[in-house]
């Protein structure tokens, strides 16, 4: 009995996964979208940057980009402090 549920299991779970890679975007295939468009046309005029990926790092996504640096800046301080030497001498 549970040698059959355990095959019929495999067997379902198989055709989903098969399913699935039946459904996943070809690799290699750009997929396009409005917004890439919009935002390739319109980004060196309205953010006055010298290139697309620029507008959308500092302009597009300044806030992500500032809560990363916020993020690496806190490393960097918290691994200095774990390796300082604390000033005492024995």
């Amino acid at each position: 009995m549970k040698k059959t549920i355990f095959i019929a299991a495999v067997i379902v779970l198989g055709g989903l996964l098969c399913g699935m890679f039946e459904a996943i975007h070809p690799f290699g295939v750009p997929v396009s979208v409005d917004m890439d468009e919009y935002i390739l046309t319109r980004a060196p005029v309205d953010r006055s940057a010298p290139n697309v990926v620029t507008s959308m790092v500092f302009d597009y996504r300044g806030f992500d980009t500032l809560g990363e640096a916020a993020v690496l800046f806190t490393a960097l301080t918290s691994i200095a402090s774990l390796f300082r030497d604390g000033g005492k001498k024995e």
